[in-house]
């Protein structure tokens, strides 16, 4: 999964019920686009180059994993379906929405529909004010000075006013607060790792990620089943005991809370459908013995995707020993799970089905797994 890019966008109207308008595109733009981290005042501000009626004006700091221009694409689309109409007149005309993207990061891009910096973006007050109120430090990547910087120099002199209404954040609609330690959980390539990498970056979590890529016998497992499960069984509990131990006790004091993409117990359902009954019984034994001593996340989720998605996900993700994993396979772990989940009356569970859902390319359903996480 590709690490979101910083956008800085603008936000302008001055048709119809102008705050309402600019509420509007921020809640399209965290729907569609990516996660919103600040928004600045509304400003009041009158037409620049045309005579027309007074503009609302904001900025906000957008983080998307789109590029530039499917940003830009999104951008147009949510201003015609907020009602703009755009015509070939020469000039400057009223509207209800106007979105542009006037930084991204420290890139420069030149092409026919999108320049980025902003090439007009220096001169005009109603951006530099609202764009300084929350990235005053950040660097215009052609002129080497600060936006702070930008703005004291900047020759338009109009008198912009701010005005005492905050436009809301949706990007926060989820409440992590009550949880101090989540764990996702699912199949082989049901996604557990992209949907906790998302929530830890998007909600400031303490992300452990499962160690099993440095497990020498998983591998030897998948070509030879009888002779490795025992070794890589007892390898995959010693090492989750040991992380999740060492890292639960280690607090950080700039997250808010921990997420995981796997809980402990996984060993154990792994183990009755891998080993044999002989061996089992034994690991039955030794995994309670440390279980017992292992704190227990507050909300356990499972992401459920039936058996072909699974292997439509683990021939995307291309992980050589994993091609040949049999369907009958990944069904038993399916099971085992649900039957072990049923059973967990001091557990807070949520079983999310997302076999119809692709979280990790749109957004909306991003969105609505979040949705299914918080809800009551």
């Amino acid at each position: 999964m590709m690490t979101p890019q910083t956008f800085y966008i603008a936000l302008g109207s001055n048709k119809g019920d102008k705050f309402k308008n600019l509420q509007d595109a921020i809640d399209l733009i965290h729907a569609r686009v990516g996660n919103i981290i600040r928004i600045s005042k509304v400003y009041n501000s009158p037409a620049f180059g045309f005579e027309s009626d007074d503009f609302f004006n904001a900025c906000l700091i957008l983080e998307s994993y789109l590029t530039p221009k499917r940003v830009l694409q999104e951008l147009l689309q949510i201003e015609v379906d907020l009602g703009r109409v755009r015509t070939e007149a020469p000039t400057y005309e009223a509207r209800s929405i106007d979105l542009d993207i006037i930084l991204v990061e420290d890139v420069v891009i030149e092409t026919k529909t999108l320049q980025v910096p902003h090439p007009e973006m220096h001169k005009r007050k109603f951006v530099l004010l609202p764009l300084a109120d929350i990235a005053p430090k950040v660097i215009h990547p052609l002129y080497h000075k600060d936006i702070a910087d930008l703005l004291e120099a900047c020759n338009d002199e109009s008198v912009l006013e701010p005005i005492n209404i905050w436009l809301k954040n949706s990007s926060k609609f989820c409440d992590f607060s009550k949880y101090n330690f989540i764990a996702i959980e699912g199949n082989i390539g049901a996604g557990k790792t992209s949907l906790s990498k998302k929530i830890a970056h998007d909600y400031n979590a303490k992300l452990i990620l499962e160690r099993f890529a440095d497990n020498p016998f998983l591998p030897k497992f998948y070509k030879d089943a009888v002779r490795y499960a025992f070794p890589l069984e007892m390898s995959f509990l010693a090492d989750r005991y040991q992380q999740i131990s060492d890292d639960l006790s280690q607090l950080d004091l700039f997250k808010d809370f921990i997420v995981s993409d796997y809980d402990v117990f996984k060993s154990l359902i792994f183990s009755k459908i891998t080993l044999q009954e002989d061996e089992f019984k034994l690991y039955r034994k030794l995994f309670y013995l440390m279980y017992k001593d292992l704190r227990k996340p507050d909300l356990y989720v499972y992401l459920y995707q039936n058996t072909e998605r699974l292997q439509e996900n683990i021939k995307k993700r291309g992980r050589d020993y994993e091609q040949n994993i049999d369907s009958d396979y990944l069904e038993k772990i399916n099971a085992g799970y649900l039957e072990f989940l049923k059973t967990q009356g001091d557990f807070n569970v949520k079983i999310i089905d997302v076999s119809e859902r692709d979280f990790i390319e749109n957004r909306g359903d991003y969105l609505w797994v979040l949705n299914e996480i918080c809800g009551e």
